[in-house]
């Protein structure tokens, strides 16, 4: 038998070159669920923030929306497409428009949210928000169809702004709704 010399110590070198070198941006471990009571106290809170008048300015950031995107993204088993759906009602109730208007743009980003999930777990919440931004445009196009149809007008481009300030804002809010996780993950970390 002959033995053929390789040289072994090459080869890792080789393998980082390719597409088995790519790693997650986010590489910590898996987080622990969120408590429902938490989660359902910051839907609660942000649909009443949503009823003060501040939204009447078109641009403004649609807040129930990302948080119910987000905990869709981390939560989907808790926070479902029926929630979004039953808060989109409350919305176009308290709004006075179209009876379903709101409700398809909020069923739509929980979908994409409730697809995306597996794949944006491992990545921060920039790379999510880049994620989100067609969802959520995708979402406000549709409604703005459905409204232009039946309105027989044009309302304008306005709502693309909305769209965009809500997804400059998810790093914020993954940071502060997912903060009490964090919290005990650091506290475990520092223990061991």
């Amino acid at each position: 038998m002959l033995r053929h010399s390789s040289n072994n110590a090459a080869l890792p070198a080789q393998r980082n070159s390719g597409l088995s070198a790519l790693q997650p941006l986010d590489t910590t471990p898996l987080k622990r669920p969120t408590s429902p009571l938490f989660i359902w106290f910051t839907l609660i809170l942000v649909w009443l923030l949503s009823l003060l008048p501040w939204r009447l300015w078109q641009p403004s950031p649609d807040l129930l929306l990302l948080v119910i995107a987000l905990w869709c993204l981390n939560e989907p088993q808790r926070v479902t497409m029926l929630t979004a759906f039953v808060f989109g009602l409350f919305m176009d109730v308290h709004d006075a428009a179209l009876l379903g208007g709101q409700a398809l743009t909020f069923t739509l980003v929980a979908y994409g949210a409730t697809v995306l999930h597996r794949r944006l777990q491992r990545f921060n919440s920039i790379v999510q928000a880049i994620h989100m931004l067609p969802i959520f445009v995708l979402a406000q196009a549709v409604t703005q169809v459905v409204y232009t149809w039946l309105a027989g007008e044009w309302s304008g481009w306005q709502w693309l702004w909305s769209s965009l300030f809500t997804v400059a804002l998810w790093p914020l809010a993954d940071f502060l709704l997912l903060m009490p996780q964090r919290r005990l993950d650091d506290t475990d970390a520092g223990s061991v």
